[in-house]
């Protein structure tokens, strides 16, 4: 074959395949087709089927208390707690909301809520399929020593008989006390 020159290309990029019918241009933009479509089959492929999976636990509590201020004002607090597990990597958020309400005898005086969910760390060291479960002590003035009290989360295999316990505990001191027991089956 002969090649005609372009501008500064040495072959014509479209040359003619006496066997096919075709130029060599369409042969290649083909196969690069071909290639381009394979290589984003692969790249589908190699995407996680399925992403992280979240599920917010069945057990929520509510506590709520009312002081008396001077003045006569009343003012009563209610605080929730829930937890968002990660049910992949059981990592899971401690989720807590409150809302203070603060009134006299005519009428409310002021409303402040505050809430957020904080990370905690995995439960497990691999990732699996997992159901989990939290529970809170009852209000501050039953069961705390320290402070607020303290909380449970159970975490179970879902693939395996494998269940972890952990529990944490205010400590009066700053950080609260948090440790994790496997449990052994009899």
């Amino acid at each position: 074959m002969s090649a005609r020159r372009y501008g500064s290309a040495t072959e014509s990029p479209f040359t003619r395949d006496d066997r096919s019918g075709r130029t060599t241009m369409q042969v290649q933009g083909l196969s690069i087709g071909a290639m381009l479509i394979a290589g984003l089959a692969s790249l589908a492929a190699a995407v996680p089927a399925s992403a992280d999976e979240y599920r917010l636990s069945n057990n929520q509590h509510i506590s709520c208390s009312r002081g008396l201020s001077p003045g006569k004002l009343v003012t009563a607090t209610c605080r929730s707690y829930a937890y968002l597990f990660n049910t992949k990597t059981s990592e899971y958020f401690r989720c807590a909301v409150s809302l203070a309400m603060t009134r006299d005898n005519k009428e409310v005086i002021n409303v402040q809520t505050d809430g957020g969910c904080f990370r905690r760390p995995r439960i497990f060291d691999v990732d699996g399929d997992y159901q989990f479960d939290g529970a809170e002590t009852e209000p501050a003035n039953t069961n705390a020593f320290f402070g607020a009290g303290g909380y449970v989360v159970w975490a179970a295999d879902t693939k395996q008989r494998r269940v972890r316990g952990c529990v944490t505990i205010a400590s009066g001191l700053g950080d609260d006390v948090s440790k994790c027991l496997e449990m052994t089956f009899d």
